[in-house]
């Protein structure tokens, strides 16, 4: 036997007594858990920060009027030349100096060999810090994030949300379990089997998140 038929297997005999037409919401499902945050907007934000960082990104906190700004001095720093966008970023955003490169119409090659990618997000959660992208206002398609060695990201204050149940109900609210999902908890990272670690695998190898304190007069939340 395959060990795909020996799985098959074994979930039809686990699945023996389940009558045919018994539908999932059929059975009551204990949710003990907590499912949202009783933490003030302050705290969301300063744990979210903390927890960002943690996994060895950089957090830069800045006032709506200072967005432009701190985007113009991260793209400065890391010397970019070459910044991937999606298509509805604003165009204030852009710093002087720097070719936008507009996405969708961009090639794999043409992706890879930019200076980093800019976006906005869906949401954000303090418990893990992670950023949620869903392809929605200002974060194009998922390749637009993964290819970039270089991710700046804009998150507002208002997005972040306590728990991750508070962002799973936020989002099917929003329709956003119907398009493809990316969760980022930090840069990417993977250790081999001597457990050494080796960054830039599976995404950018380095994040960077703007936090904004209160809307930036960006896309609109979905």
């Amino acid at each position: 036997m395959s060990a795909k038929n020996e799985i098959l297997t074994r979930v039809r005999r686990a699945l023996a007594d389940v009558p045919r037409q018994e539908q999932p919401a059929d059975v009551a499902v204990a949710r003990e858990y907590r499912r949202a945050s009783d933490a003030a907007p302050a705290e969301l934000i300063a744990l979210f920060a903390r927890r960002v960082a943690e996994y060895k990104a950089t957090v830069r906190q800045v006032a709506p009027a200072e967005l432009a700004a701190a985007i113009a001095a991260a793209c400065a720093v890391r010397g970019v030349r070459r910044l991937a966008i999606p298509a509805d970023l604003p165009a204030e955003w852009l710093p002087a100096g720097v070719e936008p490169l507009r996405d969708p119409g961009l090639s794999n090659a043409e992706l890879d060999g930019s200076d980093g990618v800019l976006t906005t997000c869906a949401l954000a959660i303090a418990q893990t810090g992670t950023i949620v992208l869903d392809s929605g206002p200002g974060q194009g398609r998922r390749a637009l994030t993964l290819l970039p060695d270089y991710h700046l990201c804009v998150v507002r204050a208002e997005q972040i949300v306590g728990l991750v149940p508070e962002a799973v109900a936020a989002l099917v609210a929003a329709g956003a379990e119907r398009h493809p999902l990316t969760m980022i908890s930090g840069p990417s990272a993977t250790s081999d089997i001597e457990l050494n670690r080796v960054e830039g695998v599976h995404g950018p190898r380095t994040l960077e998140v703007i936090l904004v304190a209160g809307a930036a007069g960006g896309p609109p939340s979905q």
